[in-house]
């Protein structure tokens, strides 16, 4: 087995072993990135001087008997944290050059963790897409089909821990962006409680919704990434002050007791035979590991994407307009006035999709129009919470698609902004009612990974873990990692 293809406990063993150095580990990961990322383009920058300087730090910590969680474990993060003396750019042109002077609180809590940073990952522009497309740089490729998209927004993050190109990375997730690029990928991805993992530090897109969680092969290798990046921060104000369980912790075992509820509303019409067969043979799994499954119904649920296209943009329109070309950032060249430098940093640094956003959510938060749109859509996701908050009084965990797709060929949907927002329809209404969600390989349709989506109550990411521990222990999937040339 090559070094990158160990999860972050196999890797930690070996290192508490003496088989194996940080060193070792990272050189392994970086010369993976060199030969294998020119095809996937999952990272946007590499730090491959601070991952050998922060590798050997991470050796001679363990030679002298530090304990630390994450110590000497290569991982990646997504461009949208802001990270001390490294580029970071959102995936946008309009913050290419951008070197923040400070870390976000999710990095921070990594590197004492002792984690070691390889890169910054590819990403849709602000993390507005599913598919990461809309990257103003490149697109990014699935390890499993380099002619397919990896999910969005959070492509990059995904693509590298499917490809080898990391043992975890953290993305976010504002309305699939983290779940969705994980089914494609065939990976774990878990989205927390709103408000478990800090927001400090990541550049924002829609502030009611944006969540950071992480990504991994293995369900107790995300576990031990969220614990170590959960818990209260008071420079965020959304910040929840709830003790954070060892969600590693947890031991495969029976479901003897659990009850699942299986949402009729999520198994929509245009879902691919191959994602349905997946899921269903996946719930058959759960209920011989003892679950007690039947059907529910989140009425709702029909009106989440209007409502979410309305909520996200509106609060994209009003985050984005501190970009006006004079405090950080892209400017354009040469203007004539204060006015036209506005305009044209705008217009030059933004891409089709967010301008896209920002003139739907400045429409919809305009004088006339606030009531119609804005306000209703708050009060549908009120209905839509409450849909959950019913459900969750039966049943322990939902289980659901979580993209009702296998991931499509680049190209094939850049044209019809609907058909791209649609790829969400699984995941999106977590995100209105702020819940945690969760998803985990269950196959493959076509040789590309099918994704199954956990959904639990607030903070109840510990019920999440114990299901999908339960089911991965099956051997039902096995983590792989995709041939690649």
């Amino acid at each position: 087995m090559e070094l990158y293809e160990l999860s972050i406990h196999e890797a930690l063993a070996a290192l508490d072993r003496k088989e194996i150095s940080s060193l070792d580990l990272t050189e392994a990961y970086l010369t993976r990135i060199e030969r294998i990322d020119p095809s996937v383009q999952a990272y946007l920058t590499v730090t491959a001087d601070q991952a050998r300087a922060a590798a050997r730090q991470a050796d001679l910590r363990r030679a002298e008997g530090h304990a630390q969680p994450l110590l000497g474990i290569p991982i990646a993060l997504k461009d949208i944290f802001c990270t001390r003396g490294i580029e970071t750019t959102c995936g946008s042109r309009i913050l290419k050059g951008f070197i923040p002077p400070y870390d976000a609180t999710v990095a921070e809590r990594l590197s004492e963790a002792g984690a070691v940073l390889l890169g910054k990952t590819n990403m849709d522009e602000f993390a507005m897409g599913s598919s990461t497309e809309n990257s103003a740089f490149m697109p990014t490729h699935n390890p499993w089909d380099l002619g397919r998209v990896p999910g969005g927004s959070s492509g990059g993050s995904a693509a590298a821990v499917s490809a080898g190109l990391a043992a975890a990375s953290l993305g976010t997730d504002t309305g699939g962006s983290i779940r969705q690029p994980a089914s494609l990928c065939g990976v774990v991805g878990i989205k927390p409680t709103y408000g478990r993992v800090s927001r400090y530090g990541v550049i924002a897109f829609a502030s009611s919704l944006d969540q950071v969680g992480p990504f991994a092969r293995t369900v107790p290798d995300c576990a031990l990434m969220l614990r170590v990046i959960a818990g209260h921060d008071p420079r965020d104000a959304t910040s929840l002050p709830d003790p954070v369980p060892d969600y590693s912790s947890l031991p495969p075992g029976s479901l003897r007791g659990i009850r699942v509820g299986v949402p009729d509303e999520y198994f929509v019409s245009g879902m691919e035979p191959g994602v349905e067969n997946g899921v269903r043979r996946a719930i058959d799994t759960l209920i011989e590991l003892g679950a007690q499954v039947d059907t529910v119904s989140l009425p709702h649920t029909q009106y989440a994407l209007a409502a979410y296209y309305l909520i996200a943009p509106a609060e994209a329109s009003a985050n984005l307009a501190r970009y006006d070309s004079v405090k950080y950032g892209y400017r354009a060249p040469n203007p004539t006035s204060v006015l036209d430098s506005y305009q044209r940093t705008r217009g030059e640094g933004f891409g089709p999709e967010v301008k896209r956003r920002i003139m739907l959510g400045t429409y919809a938060l305009s004088a006339g129009y606030y009531d119609a749109y804005y306000l209703k859509a708050q009060k549908v996701r009120t209905l839509i919470k409450a849909d959950f908050d019913q459900a969750f009084a039966r049943f322990d965990v939902l289980v659901a698609p979580t993209s009702p797709t296998v991931a499509f060929p680049l190209g094939s949907k850049t044209q019809d902004p609907l058909s791209m927002y649609l790829s969400d329809v699984c995941t999106l209404p977590v995100n209105l009612a702020g819940l945690p969600g969760m998803s985990i390989p269950c196959g493959l349709s076509d040789g590309l990974p099918v994704g199954l989506q956990l959904i639990g109550p607030p903070l109840g990411e510990e019920m999440l873990f114990r299901v999908a521990r339960a089911y991965e222990a099956t051997g039902q999937w096995t983590p792989t990692i995709p041939p690649l040339p």
